[in-house]
C-alpha cells in the first residue's frame, strides 16, 4: 500500500478566514462563539453560535455568489487556500495530470440555509420566485462537484454524509483512494453552514445546545461538570492528501503523515452514544491496527470534545477503554471549545488543527475548563497551550445515528 501525507491545509472558522489567523488564536485558547447577528433570536431559547464573520462577497462576486450556498463558499475558500499552501495549482497542469487529483468533500446537513432562504420565498412571493439555481445549490455534492469544477480535477469526486462524521469518513475514503492508486491527490475535508433560525430551534428543542445567552463565551466547556451542551459552529476544513513518493519527489512540505482510520457504529440510537464507549474504542483499535504502531506511541487526542454531558464521559470511557493506563499519558484538547460544533465540518477542522500540533509541537488549550467533572478524569490541556512531542496522535469525531470514526496522523516514519 502507498504512503499518505498531508502537504496543505485550510480552513474557515470563526476564529478567522484563514489558517494564519485561526491557529494562534486556537493556541491562544481566544473566543469564537458570539450573539448571533444575522436573523432574529428574540423568541428562541438559544440566541449564539461560533458563526464566521466574514463577508463572502470579497470572495466571490456576481452571478457566482447567487449560485453558492454558504457551506461550499467556505469549502472553496478554504481550498484554494491548501491548494496555495501545498504549491500545487492543478488547473494549470494538463489534463491527464489533473486525472490524478480528486475531490472528496463531507457535509453533513449540506444547504439547509439556501433550503430556508427559498422556501420564504415561495411563501412570500410564489413559487415562480424560487431561484432555478436553488436545487444545485443547495445539494450536499455541490460541495465536491464545485471544489472539483474550479480546480479542474478530473479523478474521483464525492461527498459522504454522516452527521459529525461525515468529514471524517471523507478523509479516511480519499486517504484510502490515495493508497490503493485511484488517485494521487486528494482535496479533502468538509463543510457546513447549518446555523439558521430552523436548524437552532431543531437542536435548542432536542435539548442538544448550551442556553448561556448571558455568557456565551463560557458556553462551550468541554469536560466541565458545569457544562449544558454544545454551541453550533460553521465553516470549513481542507487538507491536501498527497502520494508520499509523489510529494517527496518535488519537495513538498509535510505536515504529518495519514496513518491510518478506524471507522464503526454503535448500532444503538440515533442521537444517542452508547454508554459504554465500545464503539468509540474499536474505531481507536481500527485507526491503530492500521497504522501499525504502539498504542504507547500516541502523545496527543483531538477529542470530539462537545460540551454535551453525554459526549465527554462517554469519550473519556472510551478512551479509557482501549488505552488501559496511558490514557492518562495522553494530552486531550477540544478544538470545539473555542469554535463550537461545525457538524460536518468538524472532523476536517480538527484534522487541521491536529496536524498543526503534529507539525509544530504545539497543542491548543480546552476552553472554560474550569471545574472539572470526575467522570472526566483526564488531561484535558486546560488553561493555556503546551508545547508536546507528538510522535503520532488520533482526531476522533462521533456523530449522530451511532457513527465513530478517529483518524490516526503522525510524524512521517
Amino acid at each position: 500500500m502507498r504512503r499518505v501525507v498531508i502537504t496543505g491545509l485550510g480552513t474557515v472558522n470563526a476564529l478567522g478566514p484563514d489558517v494564519r489567523t485561526s491557529w494562534p488564536r486556537m493556541l491562544a485558547g481566544e473566543n469564537g462563539v458570539r450573539l448571533i447577528k444575522n436573523f432574529p433570536t428574540e423568541d428562541l431559547p438559544v440566541r449564539f453560535a461560533a458563526s464566521v464573520d466574514w463577508n463572502p462577497e470579497e470572495f466571490f462576486a456576481g452571478p457566482e455568489f447567487r449560485k453558492l450556498d454558504p457551506f461550499t463558499m467556505f469549502a472553496l475558500k478554504a481550498t484554494a487556500e491548501a491548494l496555495l499552501d501545498a504549491g500545487l495549482d492543478p488547473a494549470k497542469e494538463s489534463e491527464e495530470a489533473r486525472e490524478a487529483y480528486g475531490a472528496i468533500v463531507g457535509t453533513g446537513i449540506g444547504g439547509i440555509t439556501g433550503i430556508v432562504e427559498q422556501h420564504t420565498e415561495m411563501l412570500e412571493r410564489g413559487s415562480r420566485r424560487v431561484s432555478p439555481h436553488f436545487i444545485p445549490k443547495i445539494m450536499a455534492n455541490a460541495v465536491s462537484g464545485q471544489v472539483a469544477i474550479r480546480h479542474g480535477l478530473l479523478g474521483t469526486a464525492f461527498t459522504t454524509s454522516s452527521a459529525c462524521a461525515s468529514s471524517g469518513h471523507a478523509m479516511a475514503m480519499a486517504f484510502q483512494a490515495i493508497r490503493t492508486g485511484e488517485i494521487d491527490v486528494a482535496v479533502t475535508g468538509g463543510a457546513e453552514s447549518a446555523t439558521t433560525r430552523l436548524s437552532v430551534s431543531g437542536f435548542a428543542n432536542m435539548r442538544a445546545l448550551s442556553t448561556r445567552n448571558d455568557a456565551p463565551e463560557l458556553a462551550c466547556r468541554p469536560f466541565d461538570k458545569n457544562r449544558d451542551g454544545f454551541v453550533m459552529g460553521e465553516g470549513a476544513g481542507i487538507l491536501i492528501f498527497e502520494e508520499y513518493e509523489r510529494a517527496k519527489k518535488r519537495g513538498a512540505r509535510f505536515y504529518a503523515e495519514v496513518k491510518g482510520y478506524g471507522s464503526t457504529d454503535d448500532a444503538y440510537h440515533i442521537t444517542a452514544p452508547k454508554e459504554d464507549g465500545a464503539g468509540p474504542a474499536r474505531a481507536f483499535r481500527l485507526a491503530i491496527k492500521m497504522a501499525g504502531i504502539d498504542p504507547e506511541t500516541v502523545h496527543y487526542v483531538n477529542a470530539h470534545g462537545t460540551s454535551t454531558p453525554y459526549n465527554d464521559a462517554i469519550e473519556t470511557r472510551a478512551l479509557k477503554r482501549f488505552f488501559g493506563e496511558h490514557a492518562r499519558k495522553l494530552a486531550v484538547s477540544s478544538t470545539k471549545s473555542m469554535i463550537g460544533h461545525l457538524l460536518g465540518a468538524s472532523s476536517a477542522v480538527e484534522l487541521v488543527a491536529t496536524a498543526l500540533s503534529v507539525h509544530q509541537g504545539r497543542v491548543h488549550p480546552t476552553r472554560n475548563l474550569e471545574v472539572p467533572d470526575p467522570e472526566c478524569d483526564l488531561d484535558y490541556v486546560p488553561g493555556a497551550a503546551r508545547e508536546l512531542s507528538i510522535q503520532n496522535a488520533l482526531s476522533n469525531s462521533l456523530g449522530f445515528g451511532g457513527h465513530n470514526i478517529s483518524i490516526c496522523i503522525g510524524r512521517p516514519g
